[in-house]
């Protein structure tokens, strides 16, 4: 799901206190939204702002010292004609950076055709940065997954599995080991640009974990700040299973990584069996370990499919 709900005053006034804007023209139209096409076809929403250009319609038209010089050198003909063609591109907003003044023309463009129209001293390069980041998040993909989700090692984890396998005491351990509580229950999971998911919890359960037997447990209070996390960039899934649904369902050495499909990026999945005796704890931050190795470009399984393959030809001499 991709949002596409936030208006011109939205956006003014979530960004107010970092752009320190003012609105100066088109206060008439502060419902203005963006097209939901353009939304909807974007890759990200980084896509949906960029520096004044006639070519990419329905984005956040920025306008630096570029542009001013660019709309008002020339002849009063043409000046009159680059500031009519802004019509054109349906911008949701104008954003005037750099300081600039207005020209008086743009002013009334903006108010006849109910573009709202925000200026800023700051710079243009770092107005677009800004509202790059702010729209990619916004506008991300949107998904909620059932499981614990933790800082494990610097790596974000997603521990999932069916329902009884220990995920809330397996995370409770996992915290008192050191690492870093995000979400658990319900993780709230963002595609924030082509390659990345972003988890982090809802406002609701932050700080809370849910073991049988004891509870609610507020894991900042009890651990303190250290151990939790605001949210964190999805990189593994552990996955828990009964060692009957492993043997059935899974080889016992994959050929090839394991992944899960999460809003069209393929995340690293790691299969545990849940048994009796194990410590559970200890091998999931094995399986964090090797993953680590493995974005490094070290892959265990193929070394030994290497040494294997150099055996053989050693034997067959």
């Amino acid at each position: 799901m991709k949002p596409t709900a936030i208006s011109a005053d939205e956006l003014f006034e979530d960004r107010l206190a970092i752009l320190r804007w003012q609105w100066i023209a088109g206060r008439n139209a502060p419902e203005r939204r963006f097209d939901e096409e353009a939304v909807r076809e974007a890759h990200s929403g980084a896509d949906l702002v960029g520096h004044l250009n006639y070519v990419h319609p329905y984005r956040v038209q920025i306008v630096g010292a570029r542009e001013i010089s660019y709309l008002t050198r020339g002849t009063p003909e043409d000046c009159a004609r680059r500031v009519a063609r802004i019509v054109t591109l349906q911008p949701p907003v104008l954003v005037l950076c750099d300081g600039q003044t207005a020209p008086p023309a743009l002013v009334t463009l903006c108010e006849e055709a109910k573009i709202p129209l925000f200026a800023t001293d700051q710079p243009a390069g770092f107005v677009v940065d800004v509202l790059r980041s702010y729209l990619s998040k916004h506008f991300a993909d949107r998904t909620t997954m059932h499981g614990v989700f933790m800082d494990i090692l610097g790596l974000g984890v997603l521990i999932t599995g069916e329902s009884g396998q220990g995920k809330s005491e397996l995370g409770l351990e996992l915290v008192s080991r050191g690492h870093g509580l995000v979400a658990d229950d319900a993780v709230d999971l963002a595609r924030i640009n082509e390659n990345t998911i972003e988890g982090r919890c809802p406002e609701l359960l932050q700080n809370l974990l849910e073991v049988r037997g004891i509870g609610l447990l507020d894991i900042r209070a009890i651990f303190g700040e250290s151990a939790v996390r605001r949210r964190m960039r999805l990189r593994l899934i552990v996955h828990l299973v009964r060692s009957e649904t492993l043997e059935r369902d899974y080889e016992r050495l994959p050929h090839e990584p394991l992944s899960q499909d999460v809003l069209g990026v393929p995340v690293r999945k790691a299969i545990i069996p849940v048994v009796a005796g194990r410590n559970i704890a200890v091998l999931v931050e094995a399986a964090v370990r090797n993953t680590i190795l493995q974005l490094r470009g070290i892959h265990t399984y193929q070394e030994f499919l290497e040494r294997h393959r150099k055996a053989m030809l050693q034997g067959e001499a």
